[in-house]
């Protein structure tokens, strides 16, 4: 880990969720990680691997069964208003409102987060130049693309301009074009120095997006480093195959590397 400050922090997080006749289910069991200012990190792992319920606890959308985790130095149980207000969380399954232009959308969002006047119209504008949104920006978002209703959701993601930015799967489902504005995106919000923490199974960007990697199998982190770390530790020659080589070993299928 580099000497940059260190906007994420989780430390032995659990999540238990409750079934019928007393069972339960293990969603996280005691993951501990941490993400930097200036640093893309990412979860990778299989569907029900976990990454969406880590994400959505940091994002303060769930509560954690126990351990603790810190977003820009507020406690997400302690402090989730200040927590909110410190990141932008993008996620696929996150709705627009239909019948708001891509700009009345923004909007919308800058004021729930106490911007007016002069400094939301800016802010709004910004955003909008940005992401090269002119030419649509007072469409409805019905009316819109995959991949311009996508710009209009990351839009929504950073326009009170957060240090830190959740991301569950954000070119999942998307077309090549849409998925490559959006890798794009991640890579300008690390250049400007954001603290970035993203889910994908999509080995690809994986290795050409993040600076560390957590693999997460079920609800446990197997291991995490750099892609050439995680080869080096697996005796791999590509993430794919460091990746399932953790799995397998997890589940006694594979020859120790």
């Amino acid at each position: 880990m580099n000497d940059q400050e260190i906007l994420i922090q989780v430390s032995s997080l659990k999540k238990t969720f409750p079934r019928e006749a007393g069972n339960h289910v293990e969603a996280l069991k005691g993951i501990t990680f941490s993400c930097a200012k200036g640093e893309i990190y990412g979860l990778l792992g299989p569907n029900g691997a976990g990454k969406t319920t880590a994400l959505r606890i940091l994002a303060t959308l769930l509560r954690p069964s126990s351990g603790k985790a810190v977003v820009n130095g507020f406690d997400v149980m302690k402090s989730p208003v200040s927590v909110r207000r410190s990141l932008g969380f993008l996620s696929g399954t996150t709705g627009l409102y239909p019948r708001l232009t891509a700009r009345e959308t923004l909007e919308f969002f800058a004021r729930l987060f106490g911007m007016k006047g002069k400094e939301l119209t800016r802010r709004v504008q910004e955003v909008i130049h940005g992401l090269e949104m002119e030419s649509f920006s007072h469409v409805p978002c019905e009316k819109l693309s995959t991949g311009m209703k996508q710009r209009v959701s990351i839009g929504r993601t950073l326009i009170h301009d957060p240090d830190v930015l959740i991301l569950d799967e954000p070119t999942t489902g998307l077309d090549v074009l849409a998925a490559a504005g959006t890798r794009d995106f991640i890579q300008s919000a690390k250049a400007r120095g954001k603290c970035v923490l993203m889910s994908t199974h999509i080995m690809s960007e994986a290795e050409t997006l993040c600076d560390r990697l957590g693999i997460l199998h079920e609800g446990q982190l197997l291991s995490e480093g750099s892609v050439e770390e995680l080869k080096e530790k697996t005796g791999e020659k590509n993430l794919e195959d460091a990746f399932l080589r953790c799995i397998r070993r997890q589940a006694g299928k594979g020859i120790p590397g």
